[in-house]
């Protein structure tokens, strides 16, 4: 123990050797206080043990703040109601990760603010995340503030990382959706907002960057209500604009909020009430705003319209803020309107009025309405959402904790999976820094070590029997309702839907001795990252990978390098294309084989025909003619073999998509396969399609380019010679905004591209629209191309 100057913290060391380095840990500041002895305080850190790596300066642990020592429990399992679970939501380069990093600051729990640029924040903590000043991967922080618990999720904003986005607000219970002030609402903005939508997430809106040249307030929520169809409830109005910015207005008090310019951290702030003396034309203005306000959430919620036009229908004035704030934590949580705030995060103003608007009108866990809860009951019913591999613990576990209690040597049960594990060790997340923890109950986010077969979207619960009494209270609860459905999916948790690859390409080992190490990579790397596929090419025997886009793949391939050692090669990126056919086609096929005395016979009867609503599988029907008995039997070797071939396409080895199969006619001899089946039917569904007028489909994207208006003219000319179809041009501030499709296989490399002709003052976004017919033209000289002819 080492004593301070001023003799009021104690410093707790703890001497942990991770690999074949010793390294020094330490955990500040815990006052010393008079009735509390330094043995008590051990006792109760000796079961929260540290894993923090060098490099940031971490005040305290969650719960540890100001001059109070809590007790343990409340320290790891704070009330239900005082538990918010919250994610960070925006388009690239909206400030999602200095926000973060402010917040983080501001909770105390930092002792340093770190900068996106300087690649020393909390969140970003990849080596790929530093030097690129990009959010790659999602990660979780658990902090406190004002007395609620929270748990927040940084999100990555590039398209290529959607997935990341999508898991993480499957297991949140609200979010925060940053702008840039001088853009409003982006081309991932429009993704996200769909997505929260989705999962019916309650949200606040967050105009950041309030000092940026062009930043305009008005603009951002007029872009919110006219492009996201949602219902923005002003709460704040910002002092100045763009260089002028010195802080907010609180609408709801009115009162002014003005940071001062000498507070480097922006920690030291002025709350002033609004006077007639000295701010007359903006009491004016509050006065207005609060008034609409009043008007606006009366007209969404009915109790506060009773209150409003009984008591307070002659003079809004007296209506006091709490019934204002408890009207609009209830239109938040209903989803008909958004709370907006506005700040600048960079330059450290706003961040702590958004904190305290995420306790006030964001949800608790109990607030949400989940249908399964009433199954499970006490017992335990979590959420699998994300896997991190570390090198010396193994697969780390991200789940969501719905009901019940986990600790650590508990065994659970994976639903999904069938199989029963057991949890080592329990971790309250903190980015890459994890805290050891004795239990923690529903609502919480959880690390897990341990698991081996858990990846993301498994439900976990604590044995099979609570599982059999979970689904016979839903069959007793469907039986009721009249509803018939599978009592194990009603019990299910929804996963995560995984979007299909749109680039591939081939990853090879620098010899063949390290392969073994490569697929060991690679099937890690998978478990992390379910959007990253891997499949052997049939053919050549290499491995091929496929991935969103080529910053997924070139990522995936630095870490590989970084993580696992390994120099791989990497073939040049390809497009996922797809296949179908234009016309009606029937085949027969026979197969006879006789091995060793038995012998195994089979005739099929197909019919493939193009399908009129749009089906990435293929549609399996058949004829009245087909023998029930027979089905009973050989459908599952039937569909095995149909699924297979159209994996594989005729024309490029593509998957085949739009297209139904119709088994009209199937003649077994006793004793044959499933096996042989399966074949005979994939070799005649193959023969159907190679008989069938065949079409390439190719990836369309959408497409957003934010352009000056001097360098609109060759953006345009350049997207023409690219087969773009633009949509519209809009005007942003002084920006345009060009919109439209373009085929994917136009625009490798169009980055670069971009930047030539702008002179790096463009940016673009891209995602997948939809899967088009290729021209007649376009589509030979890619097979030409593939067959090596051109």
């Amino acid at each position: 123990m080492e004593n301070y100057r001023n003799k009021q913290f104690i410093i707790f060391k703890l001497h942990v050797i991770s690999s074949s380095m010793k390294k020094s840990y330490t955990v500040l500041p815990h006052p010393s206080q008079k009735n509390m002895c330094f043995c008590k305080i051990r006792t109760s850190l000796k079961r929260l043990k540290l894993h923090m790596p060098l490099g940031r300066n971490y005040s305290s642990l969650p719960g540890l703040i100001g001059n109070d020592i809590k007790s343990l429990h409340s320290i790891i399992n704070p009330p239900i109601a005082k538990i918010r679970n919250i994610g960070i939501m925006a388009h690239i380069d909206a400030g999602k990760t200095t926000t973060t990093e402010r917040i983080l600051y501001y909770s105390g729990y930092t002792r340093s603010l770190g900068d996106v640029d300087d690649g020393d924040t909390v969140t970003d903590f990849m080596a790929q995340e530093r030097e690129r000043g990009i959010t790659i991967q999602s990660a979780a922080v658990t902090f406190d503030w004002k007395g609620y618990r929270i748990n927040l999720i940084d999100t990555p904003g590039h398209v290529d990382f959607t997935l990341e986005v999508e898991r993480c607000l499957r297991v949140l219970d609200g979010a925060v959706a940053v702008f840039d002030a001088s853009a409003g609402v982006e081309a991932q903005t429009l993704t996200v907002w769909r997505q929260a939508d989705k999962h019916k997430i309650p949200r606040i809106c967050f105009l950041n960057k309030m000092d940026k040249t062009g930043a305009s307030f008005n603009y951002a929520v007029e872009s919110i209500r006219e492009k996201l169809k949602a219902k923005p409830l002003l709460l704040q109005l910002p002092i100045g604009e763009a260089k002028n910015f010195k802080g907010v207005v609180d609408i709801i008090n009115k009162e002014k909020l003005l940071w001062s310019p000498n507070s480097g951290d922006g920690k030291d702030f002025e709350r002033k009430p609004l006077l007639e003396t000295s701010d007359l034309e903006l009491l004016k203005e509050t006065t207005e705003a609060r008034n609409a306000l009043i008007e606006q959430v009366a007209d969404l919620d009915d109790e506060f319209a009773d209150l409003v036009l009984g008591e307070f229908s002659e003079n809004f004035d007296l209506l006091p803020a709490d019934k204002l704030q408890t009207a609009i934590h209830r239109v938040t949580l209903a989803q008909a309107a958004v709370p907006v705030l506005c700040g600048s995060a960079l330059k450290n103003k706003g961040i702590q009025p958004l904190l305290d608007a995420i306790t006030m009108y964001l949800p608790s866990p109990e607030e949400r309405n989940y249908e399964f809860l009433k199954w499970y009951k006490d017992d335990l019913c979590a959420l699998a959402f994300k896997v991190l591999h570390d090198k010396q613990r193994g697969p780390l576990v991200f789940m969501r904790i719905y009901s019940g209690t986990i600790k650590p040597h508990l065994a659970i049960h994976n639903i999904n999976r069938n199989c029963t594990e057991r949890i080592s060790r329990l971790l309250l997340p903190f980015a890459d820094q994890h805290i050891e923890i004795p239990s923690l109950t529903a609502g919480n986010i959880a690390l897990t070590v341990g698991l081996k077969h858990t990846a993301t979207g498994d439900t976990i619960a604590s044995s099979k029997s609570s599982i059999l009494a979970a689904a016979r209270r839903a069959e007793r609860e469907g039986e009721k309702k009249h509803k018939q459905s599978n009592e194990a999916e009603r019990i299910l948790l929804a996963g995560v839907e995984i979007p299909e690859p749109v680039f591939f390409c081939t990853i090879e080992p620098p010899s063949l001795a390290k392969q073994p190490d490569l697929d060991h990579a690679l099937k890690c790397l998978q478990r992390e990252d379910p959007s990253l596929k891997v499949r052997v090419d049939p053919d050549s025997g290499q491995t091929v990978l496929c991935g969103m886009g080529e910053l997924h793949i070139e990522i995936i391939h630095d870490r590989i390098k970084r993580e696992y050692g390994l120099e791989t090669y990497l073939g040049p990126l390809q497009i996922a294309y797809r296949e179908t056919i234009l016309n009606s086609v029937r085949a027969t096929d026979t197969l006879d084989r006789t091995l060793g005395d038995k012998r195994h016979l089979v005739t099929v009867e197909v019919e493939t025909r193009p399908t009129e609503t749009s089906s990435v599988m293929p549609v399996i029907e058949y004829a009245e003619s087909v023998s029930e008995d027979f089905l009973k039997v050989s459908q599952e070797a039937i569909e095995n073999g149909i699924h297979s071939v159209c994996l594989q396409g005729p024309l490029l080895g593509s998957p085949m998509q739009d297209v139904a199969i119709t088994l009209h006619s199937l003649i077994i001899h006793p004793g044959t396969s499933t096996t042989m089946i399966s074949a005979c039917v994939s070799r005649c569904v193959q023969k159907a399609l190679k008989k069938a007028n065949k079409q390439v489909l190719e990836p369309l994207m959408n497409l957003e380019v934010t352009v000056t208006k001097d360098y609109l003219s060759p953006v345009l000319a350049d997207l023409a010679q690219r087969r773009g179809n633009i949509q519209e041009i809009q005007t942003r501030q002084d920006n345009k905004v060009v919109i439209g499709f373009v085929p994917l296989a136009e625009m490798m490399g169009y980055s670069t591209v971009l930047r030539t002709l702008t002179s790096g003052s463009a940016t673009f976004a891209l995602e997948l629209s939809t899967y088009q017919a290729m021209n007649p033209q376009e589509q030979s000289t890619l097979l030409n191309r593939r067959s090596g002819l051109t």
